[in-house]
Formats: structure tokens, sequence, C-alpha cells
């Protein structure tokens, strides 16, 4: 194989979401279809007309000492942990360099975020209001870049092959983590931490969000809430966290006796051109990610057990999702498992690329699906095998995953993984 046609593997997965402060927990909370949305306690929520949302199961100051966490917006504090965590389960020790079996000049870092610090960013504001000038933190800058999370990673693990943020709202996770892919297929870097980080529950986007008819309503029942290809759906639920990935060419992994979890296959790209915030309703957009993957990547539709699907629970979203799938799979859609751990993460903006991306790799390794909960009525127009009420086992053999994502301005990024 050229230099410019490497085997990509993921070698480390790390999490912090709002069902547990690591991969494994976040996993386990998965399988067992339990819902991480809560009804918001702070003040600022109790006249908005969204009161809930997905928190993150273990705050950040409990794992990041006070005087780092504090130069650090949350979205990067998120990104950090997962990235540790991923970092040490690839087998990693030490920064590049300080561990021997990782040459800082080949080891990149691609992390994104769909909104960056958008919390420093309102709360500095407010303090310099209320409090004047000199109170603004010096930290504010590097906190509120869309690119701090990132940086705060490639200086964590010590990358000097490239540090990259792409932003393409909520399909930012899963394009950072594409990059990354093609970054070691093309020779750039041999091993990258790639994912995706948000910290955006605050009153501001909670109300612009819900004031687009986007979110649920459903103060009453927040674990009901988040109900993907469901006749009751009504919108997405916030929430918050990361989930990062170590990617390594296939010799490189080798070379150290890495464990491996899955082949990174390769991405599927494109956009819908049809409106700023709504979905093309056939699912054309998509489809054409799903092809330029099948046609990059010569995956077989046959080998494909899996699909995390972006399924946000959106009345039209998760409709067209599955019309893409079928115009592009035909019938060999009806042996996919389809899972939408949102319905249990709820929609982690930026940041569900990542975290769906650990998913898809762990339902790969362990050869299981995770159930979409409070699906109590399937839409007729969910054409698909959706998984229901408890994980489903996934075939013996070399089996194929895929994970979407899209995102507001019409972002399609469709991600494939193998067995190994």
């Amino acid at each position: 194989m050229s230099s410019t046609n490497r085997t990509v593997v993921v070698t480390g997965v790390g999490a912090t979401t709002p069902l547990g402060g690591d991969a494994a927990s976040t996993w386990e909370a998965l399988l067992a279809g339990r819902s991480g949305v809560r009804l918001l306690e702070e003040d600022w929520a109790a006249d908005l007309p969204v009161r809930i949302a997905a928190r993150i199961a273990v705050e950040p100051g409990t794992v990041i000492p006070r005087p780092h966490a504090r130069k650090l917006d949350r979205s990067a504090q998120f990104a950090l942990i997962a990235a540790r965590e991923a970092w040490a389960d690839a087998g990693f020790t030490a920064k590049a360099g300080e561990d021997p079996t990782v040459d800082p000049d080949r080891l990149g870092a691609v992390v994104a975020s769909g909104i960056g610090g958008v919390t420093t960013l309102l709360d500095q504001y407010d303090v310099l209001r209320e409090k004047g000038v000199r109170k603004v933190s010096p930290h504010t800058v590097p906190m509120l870049m869309p690119n701090g999370p990132a940086a705060n990673v490639g200086l964590e693990v010590g990358a000097r092959a490239g540090v990259h943020t792409p932003v393409s709202a909520c399909a930012s996770g899963a394009e950072a983590i594409g990059y990354a892919i093609e970054m070691i297929r093309t020779g750039r870097a041999d091993v990258v931490v790639a994912g995706g980080t948000e910290a955006s529950i605050h009153p501001l986007p909670i109300v612009a969000f819900g004031n687009m008819m986007a979110m649920s309503k459903n103060n009453e029942d927040p674990q009901g809430a988040s109900r993907p290809f469901d006749t009751a759906r009504n919108g997405f639920v916030m929430g918050e966290g990361a989930g990062a990935v170590v990617l390594e060419s296939a010799d490189h992994a080798a070379r150290r006796g890495a464990r491996v979890y899955a082949e990174a296959i390769g991405q599927g790209i494109s956009a819908d051109a049809h409106h700023i915030t709504q979905p093309e309703p056939s699912g054309n957009g998509i489809a054409q990610a799903l092809q330029n993957l099948v046609d990059a990547t010569e995956l077989k539709p046959a080998e494909i057990a899996h699909v995390n699907a972006h399924a946000t629970s959106t009345p039209q979203g998760d409709v067209a999702e599955l019309k893409a799938l079928r115009k592009v799979f035909g019938h060999d859609v009806d042996h996919m498992a389809i899972s939408a751990t949102k319905s249990m993460t709820g929609h982690l903006l930026g940041g569900a690329g990542g975290v769906e991306t650990v998913a898809t790799v762990l339902a790969l390794h362990h050869r299981l699906a995770p159930p979409t909960i409070n699906l109590d009525s399937l839409d007729p127009e969910a054409d698909g095998d959706i998984v229901r009420d408890k994980p489903r086992p996934l075939p013996a053999g070399t089996i194929a995953a895929l994970n979407d994502s899209f995102g507001f301005g019409g972002h399609n990024v469709v991600l494939a993984f193998r067995t190994v």
C-alpha cells in the first residue's frame, strides 16, 4: 500500500457525556437505555420555554485542577478530559517525544466545536457590563476561540504535525474525525487525536434554539423528551460533553503492539445547498454523502450491519436521513441495525460526532447495537430497522458501521468503520 493510501485504525477512545464521565460508563448507560436528560435547576431556567437539557454526568472541576480549569472554556475542559482518556486508552504513557513510541512531528490533533467558547463570551460580557473593564479575565480570548479545545489538546499531547478545527455546526465533530483520517491516509501524520466537544447549555443558546422551534419543550417529561423516529417527536434536547478517538496508521499501531478497536474506513461529505437550518426533505444531500463514501472507499453495502443515525428527534430530519439510506443502499438497509443514541444523550451539537463515533466504534468492538429509547409509536415514514428497547447483537465476521452527522447550513458527513 502506498504512503498516500494507508490503512487507518482506532486505538483509543475517550468521552465525557451526560451518561458518564468516561467512555466505559457512557457505553454501559447506552446499552442500559438510560437517559441523561434532566430538568434544569438553575434560577435562570425557571421562566424559559425550554427548561430541560442533558447536563454532563461528571463535572470537569472534579477532574481538572482549578488553576488549570479556570483558563479553559467548558468546551475545552470536556475535550481535554476525553482526549486524555483516549490517549491513555491507546497505550501512550506521556506526551509525544517523552513517550518514545510517537514522534511529535508525526502527531496531529483535530478537535471541533460547533459554537466554540460561547459560555466564556457571554459570561465575560456580563462581567464587563456589571463589574467593569478590570474584572474581565485576561484568558478570555484563548478561552472563547473555536480552536481553543484543539489547541489545548495539541499542547497536552505535544502534537506538531498540525492542529485543526473544522467548524460545520452539528457535523463538526464528525468532520474533525474525517479530516484526521485523511491526515493519516495521505501521510501527513502517523497518529491523530480527534473528536468533538460542546458546552452551550446557557440561556441565550437555549432561548435561540427554542425560538427557532428546533427544541422539545416537553418539560414535564425530561427523560422522554428526546424521541427519534417517534410520531410524537417535537425537537431535539440540548446536551453537552465530548468524545475523542486516537487514530493511527495500521503500520504504526502494529509496530508498537497497540490494541485495535476497528478500522477507520473513511468519510463521505456533501452539502444540501437547500436552507440555512432546514434539511433537504428528500434526503438527496445526505444520499450524496453516502454515495461519495462508497465511491471513495469501495465500502460494500452488504458489509454494513449498523448505523448510528444522526436522528436528532426533529420531524423532518429523522425521516430525510432514512430516505437517504434507502436511496443509496436499497434493500441492504433491511439488514442495518439503526440506533439513535441522541434519545439518551441529547444532542451535543458539535460534540455529537465525537461521542457517536466512540459509540459506533464500541458497537463494532463489542458487536452490540445500542437501543433507541422513547420510541413508542414508530413514524410510518421511518423506513428502516430501528433498534428498540434493548441492545441487539451484531453479526459475526467482517462487518462495517456508519456514523451519520449533519449540521445547520446543509453540512453532511458520514464516517465508516470496520471490524478487524
